[in-house]
């Protein structure tokens, strides 16, 4: 995989077979030849890559599902990205300043994608 587009959904196989600096690395380049000026370039790809890995997981994690439904409601790909990693960084932070319980910490994430729809994040930016 030379290039990556969030517009067009990669090959899950060949996304997951890159090395994770690999998948960073060409979500930054898109966004640098894009134009697309970020505060942050190495966290906004990150999370790029994350949720990217979770959509490539197919059903092992609802994203995928969400992000068609997100697509559905009229994001683009793009945005449907960035609307899951709003709610992945949000989690992230949660679980790093409250003690978790017993039982799956991704269970709050995944309630709180079901929870996402395109017009609540489209009025929350």
């Amino acid at each position: 995989m030379d290039h990556y587009n969030p517009l067009h959904a990669p090959d899950p196989a060949e996304w997951l077979e890159l090395d994770e600096q690999e998948r960073i690395g060409l979500v930054a380049d898109y966004h640098d030849e894009a134009g697309i000026d970020l505060p942050n370039v190495k966290v906004h790809a990150t999370m790029h890559a994350i949720v990217e890995n979770q959509i490539a997981l197919g059903d092992e994690t609802p994203v995928r599902l969400k992000a068609r439904q997100l697509m559905a409601q009229g994001l683009d790909r793009h945005e449907a990205i960035h609307a899951i990693a709003s709610v992945l960084i949000k989690h992230i932070y949660d679980i790093t300043k409250k003690p978790q319980g017993v039982g799956d910490p991704n269970q709050g994430y995944y309630a709180a994608l079901r929870r996402l729809n395109a017009r609540k994040w489209l009025r929350s930016g």
